[in-house]
C-alpha cells in the first residue's frame, strides 16, 4: 500500500515562485525513441507465454505502478492540464511532465523545446521572427524554441495534437488548451489528491546538456541553465518534497549525478532518480557524446563510473554498455534508484535479462511506452493491454502509458494471475 504522507502546506504562492525562478535566471535527452511507429521487422517478437515465470508479489516485488505518459496523451493533446487531469481521473499513480524552460526560466511542460510540433506558434504572425535553426543534441532543428519566449508569450499559445495522423480524435481539442507550467501541474496534483489518494509526478529534464552547456538564445546569448536546479528549486518553493510522490528521470547521466551529489543535498531533499535508456544498441547518452567531442577527460565528469562501464565512457558508448551488471551496480550505489528502458528492448531480449539484472542491482524498472494504436504494438501482441500484462509478467515495476486505463486494466489482470487480486494500493518504491 502506498503510504499516505502528511498534508503538504505550500511554502510560497505561485507569484513568488515565479519571482524565485526569475532570480535563479539572473544567478543561476534524447527524444523518446518510442515516439515514431516502428517497422515490424524491428519490433519485439514475444517469447512463448507458457515459459514465463510470474514472480510472486512480496516485500521484494512491490506493486507495479502506472505512469501517465505526458498525461492521458492518447485521449487529449499531450502535456496539457486536461490530459493530466483525465489521467488522474482514470487512476494513474503518477503523471509525467517533460520540462523545458522559458526565456525567464520558468519550467513548462513540452516534449521538446521546439514548439511548433505541439502548439499553434507557426500560425502566429507576431512570432514569425522567432523562427530559427538550432543544433539540439547534435541534430539541426528549425522552428520556434521555448527558451526564446517569456512565460507571458508562451501563455498566448494553444496546444495541438502532436501526431494527428495517428490520433485524429485528439485534433478536436486543438486550440483549446494552454501550455502549463510546472507550478500549475503541482496545483492540479494537489487538488486531485484527496480521499486518501496521493498522486505523484515523474518529471523528465529534457536536453539538459543543451540547456546547461551548448544552447543559445535567438540573440546569441548562452542559455547556461541547470534544469535540475530549476526543478528542485520549484519543488522546494512549492513545498512538494515528499519523496514518495516525486521521481526525476533523464536520458543523460551528468545531470542526474549533479542532482544526487550537489543540488538535492544543498536543498535538503532526496528524490528517487531514474536513468532512462534509449535503444540499447543504437542510442547514447548525449552528455557523454558532448564531453567526448569537447575532449573532456571522462573521469573528471563521471569519476570511477568510467571503469565500471565496459569500454569506458566515450563517443562509441551506447546504452547497452550501461545495462551490464557492473554498470548497473555502480549506478545504484552512486545515484540511480531505477532505470527506464524501452519496451522494445525488454521484449526483444532472448533470453530476457535486463529486468533481472537491474533488479538484482536493487534498481526498479519502469518501461516506456505503452500505446494502444496498432502501429505502436509489439509484433505478436493483439492489444496494448496484452502487451502490458506481458511486461508486468517479465518483472516491470511500472509502465509509462499514453492510455493509462489500459495499463491499469493490465495491472489488474496481472495481479489476478499472480494470485494477489486487484484491491491493494500500489507503491512506487521498487528499489528495495
Amino acid at each position: 500500500m502506498m503510504p499516505t504522507p502528511p498534508s503538504v502546506s505550500r511554502a510560497l504562492c505561485g507569484a513568488f515562485v515565479l519571482l524565485l525562478s526569475l532570480a535563479a535566471c539572473a544567478t543561476s535527452s534524447a527524444p523518446d525513441p518510442a515516439d515514431t511507429p516502428r517497422d515490424a521487422a524491428h519490433v519485439a517478437q514475444p517469447a512463448t507465454h507458457a515459459t514465463d515465470h510470474i514472480e510472486p508479489l512480496s516485500m521484494h516485488r512491490p506493486m507495479p505502478i502506472v505512469i501517465a505518459h505526458r498525461g492521458a496523451s492518447g485521449h487529449r493533446p499531450e502535456h496539457t492540464l486536461e490530459a493530466y487531469a483525465l489521467a488522474i481521473r482514470q487512476g494513474a499513480d503518477f503523471i509525467e511532465p517533460d520540462l523545458v524552460p522559458t526565456r525567464d526560466c520558468v519550467l513548462i511542460a513540452r516534449h521538446e523545446n521546439e514548439l511548433s510540433g505541439t502548439t499553434d506558434v507557426a500560425d502566429r504572425p507576431e512570432f514569425a521572427d522567432r523562427r530559427t535553426t538550432k543544433r539540439i543534441d547534435g541534430e539541426r532543428v528549425t522552428g520556434w524554441f521555448s527558451e526564446d519566449f517569456t512565460l507571458a508569450q508562451i501563455k498566448t499559445l494553444r496546444a495541438r495534437e502532436r501526431i494527428p495522423a495517428v490520433r485524429p480524435g485528439n485534433t478536436a481539442y486543438d486550440g483549446r488548451f494552454e501550455v502549463p507550467t510546472l507550478v500549475e501541474i503541482l496545483d492540479l496534483v494537489r487538488r486531485e489528491s484527496r480521499d486518501g489518494r496521493q498522486v505523484g509526478i515523474y518529471p523528465e529534464t529534457k536536453h539538459p546538456t543543451y540547456f546547461a552547456r551548448e544552447g543559445r538564445h535567438i540573440d546569441g546569448t548562452p542559455i547556461a541553465r541547470s534544469l535540475g536546479r530549476l526543478l528542485v528549486e520549484t519543488l522546494v518553493a512549492e513545498g512538494f518534497t515528499d519523496p514518495e510522490r516525486v521521481r526525476i528521470q533523464s536520458f543523460e547521466i551528468e545531470n542526474l549525478l549533479e542532482l544526487r551529489r550537489e543540488i538535492m543535498p544543498r536543498a535538503g531533499v532526496h528524490f528517487p532518480l531514474v536513468q532512462l535508456f534509449g535503444r540499447l544498441d543504437a542510442d547514447a547518452p548525449y552528455d557523454v557524446i558532448h564531453h567526448a567531442a569537447a575532449g573532456t577527460p571522462p573521469q573528471t565528469v563521471y569519476g570511477d563510473f568510467v571503469a565500471a562501464v565496459d569500454g569506458g565512457l566515450g563517443a562509441a558508448t551506447r546504452y547497452r554498455a550501461l545495462s551490464a551488471p557492473a554498470a548497473l551496480a555502480w549506478m545504484r550505489a552512486a545515484y540511480a534508484d531505477g532505470i527506464g528502458p524501452s519496451k522494445a528492448d525488454v521484449l526483444d531480449e532472448r533470453p530476457p535479462g535486463l529486468i533481472a539484472a537491474a533488479r538484482g542491482a536493487g534498481l526498479s524498472v519502469h518501461v516506456y511506452t505503452l500505446r494502444a494504436e496498432r502501429v505502436f504494438l509489439a509484433r505478436g501482441q493483439r492489444t496494448a493491454e496484452d502487451e502490458a500484462v506481458r511486461l508486468f509478467t517479465l518483472g516491470a515495476d511500472g509502465i509509462f502509458a499514453d492510455q493509462p486505463e489500459l495499463a491499469l486494466a493490465a495491472r489488474a489482470r496481472f495481479l489476478d494471475q499472480a494470485g494477489e487480486g486487484g484491491d491493494a494500493r500500489p507503491t512506487e518504491d521498487g528499489s528495495d
